[in-house]
């Protein structure tokens, strides 16, 4: 092993998949979570409720306080993980913001792996770490691309981009998390890579819903060149680079929750295109639909800066207006061409 402990903040699907690919590197990674049967689960080697059937490295060990934590510590914490939603950044960073503070202060760096817009304030994860850590942004790194999470942990190929302002920072994260099978790959634009993130997973409900709808390959080809274009105009606005969009947290995570069955997002606008109401839906399980509240968040951002969304736009009709997502298709398909914009 490479490096000593890695801690984990989170044990969702994603957070436990990159617990997995740090077991390779690092003697030991903590998980701390905030469920007793999560807790006892990864005790027992498995993640049941989010990874059912998954076996986990032995180096993975959970803990429920900070207090366990650190008498868990092999040596010395080198690396953390966000494997937190978008909508808990702000208040459990700012409830352990001392404990961060410290870890930073020794030039610990964090990897988020967060994806979403607050619909409220419409910011992006990395606004949300700079209300407690504006001084030690560069610490903080995001991780996005095309990763479910049951692949990575059965030793998929799988290649991500990881977005930072500090070069070194980025190199020695990335050699942190390369195994033969997980690669990270550099790059400084923050914005494009977390818009990459958090705008596809919309784009993944509507490729549930034409899915449900009975549409195929043609339909959704047309839909993810859409989309992408109305990506590229949300960019725009944050001044990220055109050629992130067509990268790995752009078109490579576009292309991979539109089309698998194992996107929560697709899934859910599958559900969608059933008859079945949003809500009902998100409180029948336990795992987070990002694309949801997201899609709120795009429209809101839309109408701010007057970006022209049609599609993003038709999803949030369907999702909060209870509109039928055959109506908007048919209203899309009705426009003339010199009003397609």
């Amino acid at each position: 092993m490479s490096y000593k402990t890695a801690l984990v903040m989170g044990a969702g699907a994603f957070g436990t998949s990159m617990a997995c690919v740090l077991a390779e590197n690092f003697n030991k990674v903590i998980v701390k979570v905030r469920s007793q049967d999560i807790y006892d689960s990864i005790n027992n080697g498995e993640n049941a409720i989010y990874l059912p059937g998954q076996t986990l490295p032995k180096n993975i060990v959970p803990a429920m306080s900070w207090e366990e934590v650190e008498k868990l510590v092999d040596g010395e914490i080198e690396l953390l993980v966000n494997g937190l939603p978008t909508s808990a950044i702000k208040k459990v960073y700012s409830d352990s913001k001392d404990i961060f503070l410290k870890f930073f202060e020794k030039d610990i760096p964090l990897v988020s792996l967060s994806k979403g817009i607050d619909p409220e304030t419409l910011e992006l994860p990395d606004d949300l770490f700079n209300h407690s850590f504006p001084e030690h942004m560069d610490h903080i790194l995001y991780l996005s691309g095309p990763s479910f999470a049951k692949e990575i942990v059965d030793k998929q190929v799988t290649i991500v981009s990881l977005a930072g302002r500090e070069p070194q920072s980025l190199l020695s994260v990335s050699e942190m998390l390369q195994t033969k099978y997980f690669k990270a790959f550099p790059t400084y634009d923050v914005k494009g890579v977390l818009l990459g993130g958090a705008l596809k997973n919309i784009l993944a409900i509507a490729g549930g819903m034409l899915e449900g709808l009975g549409f195929n390959h043609n339909t959704r080809a047309a839909m993810i060149t859409r989309g992408i274009t109305e990506m590229l105009r949300f960019g725009k606005v944050y001044n990220a680079r055109p050629e992130t969009f067509y990268s790995f947290s752009g078109m490579g995570d576009l292309i991979l929750t539109t089309t698998s069955d194992l996107s929560r997002n697709k899934t859910f606008g599958m559900e969608i295109a059933k008859g079945r109401k949003p809500l009902e839906i998100i409180k029948s399980q336990r795992s987070v639909v990002e694309g949801y509240k997201t899609t709120k968040a795009a429209h809101n951002l839309a109408k701010k800066y007057h970006i022209k969304t049609r599609l993003f736009d038709g999803i949030y009709q369907i999702l909060y207006n209870d509109v039928s997502p055959k109506e908007v298709i048919d209203k899309l398909m009705d426009l003339p061409v010199s009003q397609i914009e």
